[in-house]
């Protein structure tokens, strides 16, 4: 099929399935299959939360890798590995090939936030009908649920599909800076892009849901050069840098409430290297969340004004800078589609209710996936827990059956459509 060719079944493939919303039909069988499913998905959640993969943690990333690798290969799949753009730990990318026409990525990460030896103080543990331990929901959950999901439909012999992509990375909680450009060229040679970021827990929030939008994520530095002096003989000789950080930090910290779709908050700062001297050089680092295109210029043009408007300590400068790191995520039509065909398999299950989350301040790889507009992309597909980033991070056990169903029909639903004349 020649290119202008491709590009044209595609865009009416697109159109077809946002006229289409609904489910052909409830799968019974796979219904049964995903509740039988439970008792492994629990073993594999086992298995990721006993491993520790910080970010930083390059030994615990290695072995979680090695670990999905394995899984990955008794599933099927052509397994390799990615290099980190920043030659931090790599992807682990599984490629199914089928008979069909539709080309899918699923997608996951299988870095936390914990700083390692996290286990000691909060292992892994079940109470009831909740799982407790660190990164088990963000995201571990949508590692299994990906995992689970696969195997159900290997179980089916299911093979509609041209092309399935699994992808986990490894620092998406330091903001994909090694493999945010992979996973958006990745996500150009696809239709459809699903990512397994958690679902809020039924404790927290009355139904499980898909996500909408999410905000994209830049990092703004405030450095202030002063002078050095005694600080004891001569403190009046210098030009104490680090007062003046405070100061434009005070100055600085509701900047953002007058610019639509931004958030700052100053979360890191550091000054001289001993008692005794005025410090000549600090340095404050903030995070900023955005939901609006150009956002990110009007926050840094505001910052710079501001601390240009009334220094406190004579003689210093203050610079700022804003990097952006990761973009915004809005689902639009064609994720709207996927969403609207999501709540009607949730309705399957015995009219389960499945929410629409419209947008969160937290990042998500699914900006990257969505960059080029090409994939439709849906958000928000892992299972559903709470306390993400914090002390007993949790999941919900019940959510599982249903998270599983909702995954795999969903790609028996879009293989189906992609495939129809």
């Amino acid at each position: 099929m020649g290119r202008s060719n491709t590009k044209w079944w595609m865009a009416a493939w697109l159109v077809a399935v946002c006229v289409t919303a609904h489910a052909s039909g409830a799968d019974p069988r796979l219904r049964q299959a995903a509740q039988a499913e439970q008792p492994a998905v629990i073993a594999t959640l086992h298995d990721l939360v006993s491993i520790e993969s910080g970010s930083a943690d390059r030994a615990g990333l290695a072995k979680i890798a090695a670990y999905l690798d394995r899984r990955l290969l008794t599933l099927g799949a052509r397994v390799d590995r990615i290099p980190s753009a920043t030659g931090g730990a790599e992807l682990v990318r599984g490629v199914f090939e089928g008979k069909g026409a539709l080309k899918v990525m699923l997608i996951a990460h299988m870095d936390t936030v914990y700083d390692s030896g996290i286990l000691t103080s909060e292992p892994y543990r079940r109470d009831g009908n909740v799982l407790y331990g660190p990164g088990i929901a963000d995201d571990k959950g949508g590692v299994a649920v990906i995992l689970h999901a696969l195997a159900l439909l290997r179980a089916q012999q299911w093979d509609n599909y041209s092309r399935i992509t699994v992808l986990f990375n490894p620092d998406e909680e330091t903001g994909s800076p090694g493999s945010g450009e992979t996973i958006a060229r990745l996500a150009q040679q696809h239709d459809v892009v699903l990512s397994f970021e958690p679902s809020p827990a039924k404790a927290v929030i009355k139904d499980e849901g898909v996500l909408l939008s999410a905000a994209g994520t830049s990092e703004v530095t405030m450095t202030v050069q002063g002078r050095a002096a005694h600080a004891g003989a001569a403190p009046e000789q210098g030009r104490n840098a680090l007062i003046e950080l405070a100061h434009q930090l005070l100055q600085t910290r509701d900047v953002a409430a007058g610019i639509k779709g931004a958030q700052l908050n100053w979360t890191t700062a550091e000054a001289g290297s001993v008692r005794n001297q005025i410090p000549q050089s600090a340095r404050a680092g903030g995070d900023v969340r955005v939901t609006e295109p150009g956002a990110n210029e009007k926050l840094q043009a505001a910052l710079q004004a501001r601390v240009r408007q009334s220094p406190l300590v004579p003689d210093t400068t203050t610079t700022v800078t804003l990097v952006a790191r990761r973009p915004i995520y809005v689902a639009g039509a064609k994720g709207q589609a996927l969403a609207d065909l999501a709540r009607s398999i949730y309705a399957e299950l015995d009219g389960r209710h499945l929410l629409m989350h419209p947008g969160t301040n937290g990042g998500t790889d699914a900006g990257f996936a969505g960059r080029s507009g090409h994939a439709a992309v849906l958000e928000g597909l892992g299972l559903a827990g709470w306390g993400y980033h914090a002390k007993n991070e949790y999941i919900e056990i019940d959510s599982i059956p249903p998270r599983l169903y909702l995954a795999a029909r969903m790609l028996i639903e879009l293989g189906a459509r992609a495939s129809s004349p």
